[in-house]
């Protein structure tokens, strides 16, 4: 495709095209909470829109960022030497791989986004050094992932392997079946796996759930359940301590709680 023409129609008007110009985008948005570069006005607006109710919100985006950079740290010290990171979004350092091999040098990493303007930055950004590898794939869709992680002898599942699911799982419906997702990638684990996730939770404050019901329709859209149904997905694994609670508590006892409130939480297969 030709930079500056528009991509074709998608089969799912949440599915990312790239070039779309007008259209609001979640890695986006999070890039620019994050302090990114690679937003646009329709992605700061909506963020600034957040922001206003919600101040905390960029605190937040870093306290979970933090509980990623966290959940890749323990599973190398548990002797992990593989990572999947699902929904990886546009890269801000320190990036998985750097994470993970301050600790295993020998680590490999895939990072995987369905958003084609996304892939185009970590293929550019994060696929140079050997073992590292940025695909193409939407989490919806994870046999396809599967089978591209088989043929391209990416992963190897009679190994253990992190996975890490960094605010991805809110942005699934429903109706796309976030359980049968784990479920297939559960069933390739290996024991000793680890499953890492962050989540909006439904206990967030009124008017933040509000604005976040302005994103329906687009790629941003959200779903954010409940403690219970966050504990759910993790059928099949056993939660590490302190368990399915806001991310900043698996950080430091001292963090402030937030409006907004993004669970965390670790599942080991056993």
């Amino acid at each position: 495709m030709v930079e500056g023409t528009e991509g074709p129609p998608s089969d799912d008007n949440r599915t990312p095209q790239p070039f779309e110009h007008g259209q609001l985008n979640s890695a986006r948005v999070y890039d620019y909470l994050l302090g990114g570069k690679d937003n646009r006005e329709i992605d700061r607006d909506m963020g600034n829109e957040m922001l206003s109710r919600a101040p905390e919100l960029k605190t937040l985006a870093w306290f979970t960022r933090s509980f990623g950079i966290k959940a890749v740290q323990m599973a190398a010290e548990a002797g992990i030497r593989q990572f999947l990171d699902l929904g990886s979004g546009i890269p801000t350092s320190p990036n998985v791989h750097e994470v993970a091999r301050e600790i295993a040098p020998s680590a490999r990493v895939v990072y995987v986004d369905y958003d084609p303007v996304v892939h185009t930055h970590c293929d550019a950004l994060l696929a140079k050094p050997d073992g590292v590898t940025a695909l193409l794939g939407d989490v919806r869709h994870p046999l396809d992932i599967l089978d591209q992680l088989k043929n391209r002898s990416l992963i190897d599942f009679g190994e253990p392997v992190a996975i890490t699911l960094i605010s991805v799982l809110h942005y699934v419906m429903d109706a796309e079946d976030p359980a049968g997702i784990i479920t297939a990638f559960r069933d390739k684990l290996a024991p000793g796996s680890y499953l890492a996730m962050t989540h909006g939770s439904l206990d967030s404050a009124p008017e933040i759930l509000q604005v976040l019901a302005g994103t329906k329709g687009t790629s941003a859209q959200v779903e954010f359940r409940s403690a219970a149904q966050t504990e759910a997905l993790f059928a099949g694994f056993e939660l590490l301590e302190p368990g399915v609670v806001p991310v900043q508590q698996w950080l430091r006892s001292d963090l402030p709680d937030t409006r907004m409130i993004m669970l965390g939480a670790i599942g080991r297969k056993p």
